[in-house]
């Protein structure tokens, strides 16, 4: 299943949770009210938002038992042919798959050909560090320029959507606790981010982490480690990579950081980069206003963000 975070209409009206079905979108909530319904449930369809919330960061803080019923809603409204609860993609604006996660732990030298490439040691253990929500954007959302850096590059990466409470879990457990997957871009500011030992100021600028367009279920995607990903900046191949070549693989950063702190549903992991990063070219090549950054990873699909200024007041 391909879930989206979407909404119709003005951009005041809140996103909902929805699944993405040959270019059309699925209310699940909705759909889901409306099987409740066929199964003369009517007690419990007068309470669906109790069962199968319709706000994306409460669907995925239910865990298993809202994905469970969510296969179930799509199910049924494909069975049925349930147009009312359907909508044309020209008909909706997407929004990251979780608009506003509670965390985004990023994984930083991950990939042997990068660490080569910034100069750097082949880490012992996984080098963390956090986004936070005021950096998520969408697909086909602009990504802020600030005007504090003149070094913003491009970092494509698989991202690992938590879908169940996840505490001090074993490798072999760690695959049980994925919801799915998406694409996302860590856009860095490399001067912010090399002014200090700690670099987070040059990761967590306004819309510095746009992911989506959808997430993938987990159980479509039948091996996580052999992934093609590619990186493309104004149609010109900048990133050709896989997730192979990850040093510290999915499941380990699962059971890793779940060590170190509770991942919660809708926490999302930020995997690495592969080599091939503006900063490390010769000359380095620096995103500016109008360019056009597109992710595709197989198996998951492709992000596409312009780099536009940021506004003076948002």
């Amino acid at each position: 299943m391909k879930l989206v975070a979407y909404k119709v209409g003005r951009d005041l009206n809140p996103y909902r949770i929805g699944s993405r079905v040959e270019g059309r979108i699925i209310d699940l909530q909705e759909a889901y009210r409306h099987y409740l319904l066929a199964e003369s449930e009517i007690d419990l369809a007068m309470t669906v938002e109790s069962l199968l919330p319709a706000d994306p960061n409460a669907f995925y803080s239910m865990g298993p038992h809202a994905m469970k019923r969510a296969f179930r809603a799509e199910a049924f409204a494909l069975a049925q042919g349930l147009e009312e609860v359907q909508y044309r993609a020209e008909e909706i604006i997407l929004g990251a798959p979780v608009p506003k996660p509670g965390k985004i732990i990023c994984v930083g030298l991950n990939y042997k050909d990068h660490i080569e490439e910034m100069g750097r040691e082949l880490p012992e253990y996984p080098v963390l560090f956090g986004k936070f929500a005021n950096a998520v954007c969408a697909h086909d959302q602009g990504v802020y320029h600030s005007k504090l850096t003149e070094k913003l590059d491009y970092e494509g990466e698989l991202a690992v959507v938590i879908g169940r409470r996840a505490q001090e879990v074993t490798e072999s457990e760690a695959m049980d606790y994925i919801a799915g997957y998406t694409v996302a871009n860590d856009v860095s500011a490399r001067d912010l981010q090399r002014r200090t030992p700690q670099f987070l100021q040059g990761k967590t600028l306004d819309r510095s982490a746009p992911m989506g367009p959808h997430l993938v279920t987990a159980e479509e995607i039948d091996d996580v480690s052999n992934l093609a990903i590619r990186t493309f900046v104004n149609g010109e191949k900048r990133q050709d990579s896989s997730t192979k070549h990850l040093i510290f693989s999915v499941p380990h950063l699962v059971s890793f950081i779940s060590g170190i702190m509770t991942l919660d549903p809708g926490d999302v992991i930020m995997t690495g980069t592969p080599n091939g990063v503006g900063f490390a070219m010769d000359p380095p090549q620096f995103l500016k206003d109008g360019d056009v950054v597109e992710i595709e990873i197989e198996g998951i699909g492709q992000l596409r963000n312009a780099i536009i200024p940021k506004p003076a007041r948002i």
